[in-house]
């Protein structure tokens, strides 16, 4: 039987794009992924990811950011 050479290949090798993903370590205080190796804030028990920080002080406590 005649088969394509790039199906020869994935039933060979498996898929290239399939790469392995990184560890899940929970879910931040928006509802993000938080991933292994991302920086983390705990406030009171609630993660917040480093890059949420800003909107978590400025929705919870009402922090005003401005530039000076």
């Amino acid at each position: 039987m005649l088969e394509l050479p790039a199906i020869t290949l994935v039933n060979r090798t498996g898929y290239e794009t399939m790469t392995i993903q990184p560890e899940h370590c929970g879910i931040d205080y928006f509802g993000d992924e938080i991933l292994a190796g991302d920086d983390v804030i705990e406030d009171d028990g609630e993660l917040i990811l480093k890059d949420n920080l800003e909107r978590y002080l400025a929705e919870k406590y009402e922090f005003k950011f401005k530039t000076a």
